[in-house]
């Protein structure tokens, strides 16, 4: 999970980014993104509806892939903030090197990140 720092706090903060932000979109989700010269790091928020699964425990475990996938393999070096939407339910069973492709390779077309091919 990544630390409360890189984290959205209250439905308040998010709305300004979907307001101001640019968006990227792949197959099955999107990336909304702004700038933030308040900040000194990034904030990532993942939004799973509930149209892509009724049940809460997938909901929150494509939320938690997301994360992690982000966490681990992603350095972000601007002050940012990130909302990435996603809108298929596969991502709960999808193997986990194609959904590190499709988030990374969101993350590439903002052109603000460095990937790194670290893999355990």
């Amino acid at each position: 999970m990544l630390g409360r720092q890189n984290r959205f706090h209250g439905r308040t903060s998010v709305l300004p980014v979907y307001r101001k932000s640019a968006v990227v979109r792949a197959d099955g989700c999107s990336l909304h993104y702004v700038l933030n010269p308040r900040r000194h790091d990034y904030r990532l928020a993942v939004v799973v509806s509930k149209k892509v699964s009724k049940s809460a425990v997938q909901r929150n475990r494509i939320r938690r892939r997301v994360y992690e996938i982000v966490r681990e393999s992603v350095l972000i070096n601007q002050p940012i903030d990130i909302i990435i939407t996603v809108y298929d339910e596969g991502f709960a069973t999808m193997n986990h090197s194609e959904l590190q492709d499709v988030i990374g390779g969101l993350l590439q077309k903002i052109k603000l990140v460095n990937t790194s091919t670290n893999s355990k």
